[in-house]
């Protein structure tokens, strides 16, 4: 299964991107990282990830299904 971390810094939009641990060709910085966990797709990543944040979105790259425009 696919491990997920929460981007720390904010979007433009407002959004905080979850992203997959490997694989995403924009990953974000270590230290701006919040480790959500394995997850058998992003939906779930991002279920988590709002634990942390109220806006959230998927990485347009490596979690396009749980990307919105």
């Amino acid at each position: 299964m696919p491990q997920y971390y929460v981007n720390r810094n904010v979007q433009a939009n407002g959004d905080h991107e979850v992203h997959q641990t490997t694989g995403c060709p924009y990953p974000a910085d270590e230290p701006n990282r919040i480790y959500l966990g394995h997850f058998a797709n992003c939906h779930g990543a991002v279920t988590e990830a709002r634990k942390y944040y109220t806006q959230v979105n998927g990485c347009a790259y490596c979690a396009p299904d749980c990307h919105t425009q």
